[in-house]
C-alpha cells in the first residue's frame, strides 16, 4: 500500500491554515469594539434618534402656544371707493370717489394668560419625549444582545474550526500510522480504507466548519456596518466565564427601575393622563390679551401713532367632539394598563428564562467538558492499542467519532452558557450600561 500522496498532504496543509487568516485586519476585533460599531451604525438605532428630535419639535410647539407672539404689518393701499353701494347719495356727491392713498405700519402682540387646555399639552409633549428617549434607549440595549449574539456565533464557528483542523491532523496522522502498520504486516487493507475515510469524513467536516465561519464573520460585519466582505479577526475566542447567579427578586426589581421598554409604557401613561386632563379643560375659560402699536396716514410724511389693548375672555359652552376624545383617551389608557402589566409578568419570565438556562448551561459545560478529556483518553487508549497489534483500528475510527461528538457538546455548551448571560443582561435591563458584567465574565 503507498502512502498519502503529495497532493493529499498538500490539501491537509491547507486545511490547517486558520479560517481567520482569511479574514485577518490590521486590528482585531473585541466585543466591545463590535457593540460600539453596531450602535453607531444600526438603523434602527439611528431611526429612534431621530424620533428624539421630533418629540423635541412637538414640545417647542407646544410651548409656543403659551408664550407671547409678536409681528408686524406694513400696508400701501391706493384705491377708490362707490358711495352707492355704501348708501351714500347725496345730490351734486359723486358715485366713485378716489384715487387716494393711505400707508399702515403696526406692531401686533398677543399673550395667553390663561390656558389649561394649552399647558396640559405641553406637559404631556414633555412626558412625550421622555418616552421616545426611553425608546432609544431600549433600541441601542437591543442591538447590544444582538451584536453579542452575532459575535458569539462567529466565535462558536471558529471553534468549531480549530477543532475541525485538530480532528483533521490526528485522522491524517492515524492514516499514516495504518499505512505504516500495514507496510509491516501487521494491519490489513480494510485498517487502512477505513483511516482513510475517516480522514475525508473529517476534511468534509472541517470544510463545512470554515463555510459556517466565513458567514458568521459576514454576519457579524453586516450588523456594524462593514460591508459584508470586509475582512475581521476576533480578538476573543470562545471560553467559559462563571458568572454569579443573581436572586430573582432582586433582578425582577432592578429590571423594572432599568429596563428602558417598561420604563417608556410608564411614561407613555403619564402622556395620556395629561391628555385626559388637556381635554378636562376644554371647558375651562380662556383668558388672553393682544395689543398693537403703529402708524397710519395718507403717506408715510403724515403718519400718526395709534394703538389697541384689550383683553378676551372665552368660554366654551357646547362641545360634542370633547366627549368623543375623552372616550379615546380612556380606551388607550385602559389599553397601555393591560400592556403595562403584561409586561411585567413578561420581565419575570425572561429572568427566569435567563437563570434557568444559565444554571443549566453551567452544568452542561462541566459534563461536557469531561465527556470531552474522556473522549481525548478513549483515542489515545484506542490508537495504542491499534499500534501495540492488539485489535483492528475499528477501535481508533469510533474513538475518533465519539471525540467529534464530545468536542461539539462542548461547544454547544459553552455557547448556551454565553447566550444565557446575554439573555439575563437583556431582561435584567441597563444592557448598555451593564453588559460587561455579565459578558465579559468576572
Amino acid at each position: 500500500m503507498k502512502r498519502t500522496p503529495p497532493a493529499v498532504l498538500l490539501l491537509l496543509g491547507l486545511l490547517a491554515q486558520p479560517v481567520v487568516a482569511q479574514y485577518s485586519s490590521p486590528g482585531r476585533l473585541t466585543l466591545r469594539e463590535a457593540i460600539q460599531k453596531g450602535l453607531q451604525a444600526n438603523l434602527r438605532v439611528r431611526v429612534a434618534g431621530t424620533r428624539i428630535e421630533e418629540a423635541q419639535g412637538t414640545r417647542e410647539r407646544r410651548r409656543s402656544a403659551l408664550l407671547p407672539r409678536v409681528r408686524a404689518e406694513s400696508t400701501a393701499n391706493l384705491q377708490n371707493r362707490n358711495l352707492r353701494a355704501f348708501g351714500i347719495s347725496f345730490p351734486g356727491t359723486p358715485a366713485v370717489v378716489g384715487p387716494f392713498s393711505n400707508f399702515d405700519f403696526r406692531f401686533y402682540a398677543d399673550q395667553p394668560l390663561m390656558d389649561l387646555q394649552s399647558y396640559r399639552n405641553w406637559k404631556a409633549s414633555i412626558h412625550q419625549e421622555e418616552a421616545s428617549r426611553q425608546d432609544y434607549q431600549d433600541a441601542r440595549d437591543f442591538i447590544v444582545r444582538q451584536v453579542a449574539g452575532l459575535y458569539l456565533n462567529a466565535q462558536s464557528a471558529l471553534a468549531r474550526v480549530d477543532a475541525g483542523q485538530s480532528r483533521v491532523m490526528a485522522a491524517d496522522a492515524l492514516t499514516k500510522l495504518a499505512l505504516d502498520r500495514h507496510d509491516a504486516g501487521v494491519a490489513t487493507g480494510v485498517d487502512v480504507l477505513r483511516a482513510q475515510v475517516q480522514l475525508a469524513n473529517e476534511q468534509q467536516r472541517l470544510l463545512e466548519a470554515q463555510n459556517a465561519a466565513r458567514q458568521a464573520l459576514m454576519a457579524l460585519a453586516r450588523s456594524i456596518g462593514l460591508s459584508p466582505g470586509t475582512q475581521l479577526e476576533l480578538a476573543e475566542s470562545l471560553q467559559y466565564q462563571q458568572l454569579e447567579r443573581p436572586q430573582v427578586s432582586s433582578a425582577l426589581q432592578s429590571s423594572l427601575l432599568s429596563r428602558p421598554d417598561y420604563l417608556s409604557l410608564g411614561t407613555q401613561r403619564l402622556v395620556l393622563q395629561e391628555q385626559r386632563r388637556a381635554n378636562q379643560a376644554r371647558y375651562w375659560p380662556k383668558l388672553s390679551v393682544a395689543g398693537n402699536y403703529g402708524a397710519l396716514g395718507r403717506s408715510v410724511g403724515d403718519v400718526k401713532g395709534i394703538g389697541l389693548i384689550q383683553g378676551t375672555l372665552s368660554l366654551t359652552l357646547f362641545d360634542r367632539d370633547r366627549k368623543g376624545e375623552a372616550d379615546e383617551l380612556a380606551a388607550r389608557l385602559n389599553r397601555l394598563d393591560d400592556q403595562i402589566a403584561d409586561a411585567r409578568f413578561g420581565i419575570e419570565e425572561d429572568i427566569r428564562e435567563a437563570l434557568l438556562n444559565l444554571e443549566s448551561a453551567a452544568e452542561q459545560v462541566k459534563v461536557a467538558q469531561q465527556g470531552r478529556e474522556l473522549a481525548q483518553k478513549e483515542l489515545q487508549l484506542a490508537r495504542d492499542r491499534f499500534q501495540s497489534g492488539v485489535t483492528n483500528n475499528l477501535e481508533v475510527v469510533n474513538a475518533q467519532d465519539s471525540l467529534a461528538r464530545s468536542q461539539e457538546n462542548y461547544i454547544l455548551a459553552l455557547s448556551r452558557h454565553a447566550d444565557a448571560k446575554f439573555s439575563l443582561a437583556r431582561a435584567v435591563g441597563g444592557t448598555e450600561q451593564n453588559f460587561d458584567r455579565y459578558l465579559g465574565g468576572p
